[in-house]
């Protein structure tokens, strides 16, 4: 044990609760799920998570951190209304099943080279688009609220970058208890209560939610999480971390997770010398990091209705200012090479227009128009190469 390390794993998932967990909540809204249906996905996401951190970091003695497929939740909340909740739960088992093979047997290297990588972060970039433009439109109807979030996180990442997002969440809400915008009524703790849906699979659902959830969690979540662990000297098993995420996702899709996945940003919090300075001990930091998951989802009933009572401008500032990371980060992959900016710069567009067609999301539409242009593009350079 170490109390360093196990201070580093419970900041990394109190970051995850008190930022994605808000976008998952604005998707189970736009999918019009009751009480119980997001209780329900609460539930299954954070148990697991934490039973992935917990067996995960144990076994390989590595900080093993996961959570929920930030940019899978993104996706729902413009896709997940036009589609049946057992559809999307149909959705999610295919996700789970298809990232477990992909896993499994090993090709999950080769089948993200098939995709050009600023294709993806341009789609990832057009999902989390409107997160960040609502930072500034929630200035509009609550400006004291939104601009505190807003400067209190910029002064966080200028002089305490790791907690910037928590620290904004916590004056967020004392703005809003300042401006009479508060008003939580929690009157009891009740344990979540996991709901079991039956799926429904419709080649509608599978494209406009399976497909692109499977490529942005594999190569938007799951990818830059085996960086962190290989940046931090460590050597990671792609088909165990992979293999073993996508299984969990799967078993636990019925009641409602969408996917899990390896963590990124929190996974730094734990994979540093912070943590520990004996790279060895810092697997202390993802069982601690499980065990607070596995506090969260018992009680995921009563974070539903904690983060429900508060101010959707605020929920709306701290899931934008949580994503900024994310946000600038797929801008920056999708336009670093100039000959793939054309096929970013559209499927950027086509994802963040939001356009739904044979009630197909845009994030497919998205990836589809910019690898099409992307083949166009090279294919014409090759023929003139060639010709030349």
């Amino acid at each position: 044990m170490s109390l360093s390390a196990v201070l580093a794993g419970l900041l990394a998932a109190v970051v995850s609760y008190s930022g994605p967990l808000v976008i998952v909540l604005a998707a189970a809204a736009a999918g019009h799920l009751d009480k119980a249906q997001t209780g329900s996905w609460i539930w299954a996401i954070s148990i697991g998570s934490g039973l992935t951190c917990i067996g995960l970091s144990l076994r390989t003695k590595m900080p093993v951190i996961t959570a929920w497929s930030t940019p899978g939740a993104a996706l729902l909340v413009t896709s997940l209304g036009a589609y049946s909740y057992a559809e999307a739960i149909g959705a999610f088992i295919v996700t789970g099943v298809v990232i477990t093979l992909v896993g499994l047997t090993g090709v999950f290297g080769r089948l993200m080279r098939q995709v050009p990588t600023a294709v993806v972060s341009a789609m990832l970039a057009g999902i989390l688009f409107s997160f960040g433009t609502d930072v500034f439109t929630s200035l509009e109807t609550a400006p004291w609220i939104a601009g505190t979030v807003l400067l209190v996180y910029l002064l966080g990442k200028r002089w305490l970058p790791r907690y910037a997002v928590l620290i904004a969440l916590a004056v967020g809400v004392v703005a809003a208890a300042a401006t009479s915008r508060l008003d939580i009524h929690l009157d009891s703790i009740e344990p979540a209560r996991p709901v079991l849906t039956t799926p429904d699979f419709s080649v509608a659902s599978l494209i406009g939610i399976a497909v692109p959830m499977v490529l942005a969690t594999l190569a938007s979540q799951n990818a830059p999480g085996m960086a962190v662990l290989t940046a931090s000297g460590y050597q990671p098993e792609d088909r165990l971390l992979i293999g073993s995420t996508g299984l969990v996702s799967t078993v636990l899709a019925p009641f409602g997770s969408h996917a899990i996945n390896l963590a990124a940003i929190t996974a730094a919090i734990c994979t540093g010398p912070e943590s520990h300075r004996d790279p060895e001990r810092r697997y202390v930091a993802g069982v601690a990091c499980g065990a607070l998951y596995l506090l969260g989802g018992f009680f995921g009933t009563t974070l539903v209705v904690l983060f429900a009572d508060l101010p959707k401008e605020l929920v709306a500032a701290i899931a934008g200012v949580a994503l900024f990371g994310a946000l600038a980060g797929g801008l920056s992959q999708a336009v670093r090479e100039e000959q793939d900016r054309e096929a970013a710069l559209i499927t950027f567009l086509a994802t963040a227009s939001g356009v739904t067609v044979f009630g197909i999301g845009s994030a497919f539409w998205g990836l589809t128009f910019g690898v099409a242009v992307h083949l166009v593009l090279t294919g014409r350079r090759r023929t003139r190469s060639v010709s030349g």
